[in-house]
């Protein structure tokens, strides 16, 4: 599979439609931490993200043929795991998720990990006390490292909504993480 790696994803998703189906498990393999973290981030729930990613990897396959290799394939697979994430905090909108325990690694440095775990559990709950509306885009940014043009192809948005809900939500992280 090292050839397919010097391929674009819109050459693969082509290579898929006409000849190997195998060679989705590229795709898989280039977007599937990216997506994980970015429905945890949506979810707040790894186990719920898992399933999210893994349905919605599965829908992509199944509407590959409708996919336009003209565009982006990594925005295309980000909109289908915004809409499956949104579906399912529309069905456990009411849940109340518990938090996972700390788990150290037995031969790290255990103070660095706790203080990195720390500034982690800080970043997400600021992030948790955000509106979706301004905590997607900052996910897209500044974890998924996405460009304006490709939060504004995932959320559907105007690139100047995307600017505008960036920059309110660095003030309003800037806010709830002072606040905590």
């Amino acid at each position: 599979m090292s050839d397919y790696e010097t391929l674009s994803d819109e050459d693969i998703v082509e290579q898929v439609r006409s000849e190997d189906r195998e060679l989705y498990a590229v795709l898989i393999g280039r977007y599937q931490n990216k997506l994980l973290r970015y429905a945890a981030s949506l979810l707040r729930d790894e186990h719920k993200a898992v399933d999210v990613v893994q349905e919605s990897f599965i829908k992509a396959f199944i509407n590959l043929e409708d996919f336009n290799t003209r565009k982006k394939f990594s925005s295309w697979i980000y909109r289908i795991v915004h809409n499956e994430a949104m579906n399912v905090i529309q069905k456990y909108r009411k849940e109340v998720p518990l938090q996972d325990g700390i788990d150290f690694r037995s031969n790290e440095d255990v103070i660095r990990d706790f203080e990195l775990k720390e500034i982690s559990v800080m970043v997400e709950k600021c992030l948790g006390e955000m509106p979706l509306l301004y905590s997607e885009p900052l996910v897209l940014r500044a974890i998924e490292e996405k460009s304006y043009e490709e939060i504004s192809d995932i959320l559907r948005i105007p690139m100047g909504t995307v600017a505008t809900r960036l920059s309110r939500a660095k003030i309003l992280m800037k806010h709830l993480c002072k606040k905590n």
